[in-house]
């Protein structure tokens, strides 16, 4: 069993920064989560993808964002319990609140921030060809240098269908496939799209994809006319969104709306000592941006050290004021 004055459910960027921001106000942490490393959808999704609209950056890849929050973390050094699921949540006598995992470890906390992002995640199928899974056939890109050289069809209109358009337009030949003739991403990105060097078939569907070993070509059809045309490729992404599953966060006795966790200013969750933060939690006027999500990260633990020590106050001073507190050690009996 391990104690610690926080813990932080879920890796993601948000997760990472209410752990740095525990370690900042001198509180030990440990951050959770089910996947292997840390980064959440990120690392999972899209490592290697531009992200402008985090401040400070004009543009940072997905894995560099991560690798920066880590490094601001390491300072605290927290405990990371990568690859372990948090099953069930409990109130003990004394307050405090008890995670449990698959594996029948535990952990105690004064204070729980949940960061579960969209929980677990499953890519949207491409209705066909999905016999050519992992032979030329995916649903997010990790290596973009993998596809550089070859012909590369994008299905899709939101922002990761036209973020991938824009980012292997460069270095391949890119089709990008669209049912609709307006798209649901930024239009700075699909201007960039239409603009560029890829070709854009609009009012398209993929009825059928064929080759041999590997993607050789997908069939299009028409949505308005009907007709049917060839184009060969040899690598399809489908980029067409994912499910989301919040999983056992949604049977932990916590007020819920459209499958998110309600909160209220302070990040308060209906159930004493247990916070949310980032695109698990939601209240009137959310936006799902990282950049929102790292300010409810900060709102929440400063609020979670005031029900570890009442005489706190949620505004601990600016950063600049002086160095940052050094965290306490975690507790582990012995």
């Amino acid at each position: 069993m391990t104690r610690c004055d926080v813990a932080v459910v879920g890796g993601g960027p948000a997760g990472l920064f209410a752990a740095v921001y525990a370690g900042m106000r001198g509180l030990s942490v440990a951050v959770v989560d089910a996947l292997p490393e840390p980064g959440g959808q990120i690392t999972a999704l899209y490592p290697e993808k531009l992200i402008r609209d985090v401040a400070g950056f004009p543009a940072v890849k997905g894995r560099d964002l991560v690798r920066g929050l880590v490094e601001q973390l390491d300072q605290f050094s927290p405990r990371m319990l990568l690859g372990h699921r948090a099953t069930a949540l409990d109130d003990l006598a004394d307050g405090r609140l008890r995670l449990g995992f698959d594996d029948g470890a535990v952990l105690e906390a004064g204070a729980v921030v949940v960061t579960g992002g969209i929980g677990t995640f499953s890519p949207r199928k491409l209705p066909c060809g999905e016999e050519f899974l992992g032979r030329g056939l995916t649903y997010f890109v990790r290596d973009p240098a993998e596809l550089a050289g070859s012909r590369v069809l994008v299905v899709g209109g939101g922002d990761s269908a036209l973020d991938w358009a824009e980012t292997l337009q460069h270095n391949a030949d890119v089709t990008l496939v669209h049912r609709r003739d307006t798209f649901r991403a930024h239009l700075h990105t699909v201007g960039q799209v239409l603009a560029g060097p890829a070709t854009v078939r609009t009012n398209a569907t993929v009825e059928r994809l064929d080759g041999d070993a590997r993607i050789m070509r997908a069939t299009l059809r028409d949505t308005v006319s009907g007709e049917m045309t060839q184009v060969p490729c040899d690598h399809v992404v489908a980029a067409l969104g994912f499910v989301a599953n919040p999983g056992p966060l949604l049977q932990w006795d916590l007020a819920t709306r459209d499958r998110k966790i309600v909160v209220d200013a302070a990040m308060r969750t209906s159930r004493p000592g247990v916070f949310a933060a980032g695109d698990i939690c939601t209240y009137d006027g959310r936006v799902p941006l990282i950049a929102v999500g790292f300010g409810e990260a900060a709102t929440a633990v400063n609020h979670a050290a005031v029900r570890l020590d009442p005489t706190a106050s949620p505004f601990p001073g600016h950063s600049t004021d002086g160095p940052a507190p050094a965290a306490r050690p975690l507790r582990v009996p012995a």
